[in-house]
C-alpha cells in the first residue's frame, strides 16, 4: 500500500502521521483548538471571547503552532484575519481529526464509567438565567470531569446542524420526528398585569373582556399570537400583540410590571413579581393549553453517558428541588 492510500476506515497514511504527531506531544492540542477558533471567526478577538482567553494569548498560541509546523497559517492585517492556502488545507484536514479524537476519548472514558467531556446545551433565555446556574453548579460538583458549554436563545434551533448535545425547550408537545425528545414536566402559565394597569383599565371578569385590553404577545419572531383559553368546557381565542410583542419572557414580564398590558407567561418567570405585589394574576379560572419542559437530543444511536447523567440531574432539579 502506498503512503497516500486510504486505510479501511477511510483515514489515509498522512492523517495517521498527523495523529501520531499530536499524540507524541510535538504539537499542542490547545494550540490547534485555538487556531481552529480563529479560523472559524476570522478574528483573534472573537476567538478569544469564545474561548474565554485574552487576545494576546490566542495570538501567541497561533504563532507557536505556525513555528512548530514551519508554515504560515493565517494572514494578519489591521482589518481582518484570513487563512493562507496552507492554513485552509490544515484547518479542513485537522478539524475532523480533532473532533474524532475528542469523541473517541469521551467514548473510552464513558466505557469505564467516567462522566467526562463537554456537554453542549442550548436553553431558553429566561429558564437558562433562572435555573441553569444552580443546575450547572450542582452537576459539576457531582461530576467534576464533565464540562458544560451553555448557549441561551429563545429561538428554535436545529440541534443537529448547530452541534448541540441537547436542547431545553418550553413548548407544546413536540412534532419533530427527526429528533429524540423527553418530557420533563408541565409548565404552568398564568395571565398577569400590574395593579396600576388594572386600576386604570379595569379588571377583566371573563375572557371576552380581554378584547378591550392590551395583551402582550410572546412569539419567537416578535409577532402577534392567539391565546386559546379554556374554562369549564368553554374555549375563547384572544388575539395578543396588537400593542407589543416580544420574544423573551423576562422582557414581557417587565413590560407588564410597567403597566403596558396583560401577559401570559410561565409561572416561574412571574412568581417573584406576584409575591412582591408588582404583578397581579388575571382571570385565574381560565387556563391556556399545557406546555411542557422538554429535552431534545440529536438522533443518537445511544445517548452518551454524560448527556444521560445531565438529563437525569436536570429532571430531578426541576421536578423535586425546584419544581416549575
Amino acid at each position: 500500500m502506498g503512503q497516500e492510500g486510504p486505510f479501511e476506515n477511510g483515514i489515509n497514511f498522512a492523517e495517521i502521521i498527523a495523529i501520531c504527531v499530536i499524540i507524541a506531544g510535538m504539537i499542542d492540542l490547545d494550540h490547534i483548538r485555538i487556531f481552529l477558533a480563529v479560523a472559524e471567526h476570522r478574528s483573534f478577538v472573537a476567538a478569544a471571547r469564545q474561548l474565554s482567553m485574552t487576545a494576546p494569548t490566542v495570538t501567541r498560541a497561533v504563532s507557536a503552532l505556525e513555528e512548530q509546523l514551519g508554515v504560515q497559517l493565517l494572514l494578519r492585517t489591521t482589518r481582518q484575519v484570513s487563512l493562507t492556502s496552507a492554513g485552509a488545507v490544515y484547518a479542513a484536514r485537522i478539524a475532523p481529526l480533532l473532533e474524532e479524537f475528542r469523541r473517541t476519548t469521551e467514548d473510552l472514558q464513558e466505557q469505564h464509567g467516567d462522566v467526562a467531556g463537554t456537554i453542549r446545551i442550548n436553553a431558553p433565555m429566561s429558564l437558562g438565567q433562572q435555573v441553569l446556574p444552580d443546575v450547572a453548579a450542582g452537576f459539576r460538583s457531582q461530576y467534576p470531569q464533565a464540562s458544560l458549554s451553555i448557549s441561551l436563545t429563545d429561538r428554535f434551533i436545529d440541534i443537529v446542524s448547530d452541534d448541540f448535545d441537547l436542547a431545553i425547550r418550553i413548548s407544546e408537545a413536540p412534532r419533530d420526528k427527526s429528533t429524540i425528545w423527553r418530557k420533563m414536566c408541565l409548565v404552568r402559565r398564568v395571565m398577569v398585569a400590574s395593579p396600576a394597569y388594572l386600576a386604570l383599565r379595569g379588571v377583566p371578569e371573563t375572557a371576552d373582556d380581554l378584547s378591550d385590553h392590551s395583551c402582550l404577545a410572546y412569539d419567537e419572531r416578535s409577532q402577534a399570537e392567539t391565546w386559546e383559553l379554556r374554562r369549564e368546557g368553554r374555549t375563547r381565542r384572544v388575539r395578543a400583540g396588537g400593542t407589543i410583542a416580544g420574544n423573551n419572557g423576562d422582557l414581557l414580564a417587565r413590560l407588564a410590571e410597567n403597566g403596558e398590558g396583560i401577559a401570559l407567561l410561565p409561572l416561574f418567570i412571574v412568581e417573584e413579581g406576584l409575591a412582591q405585589g408588582r404583578l397581579a394574576q388575571v382571570l385565574p379560572d381560565w387556563q391556556a393549553p399545557d406546555i411542557w419542559l422538554t429535552l431534545y437530543y440529536p438522533p443518537y444511536e445511544r445517548l452518551p453517558m454524560r448527556v444521560a447523567k445531565f438529563s437525569d440531574f436536570f429532571e430531578a432539579y426541576v421536578t423535586k428541588t425546584r419544581p416549575l
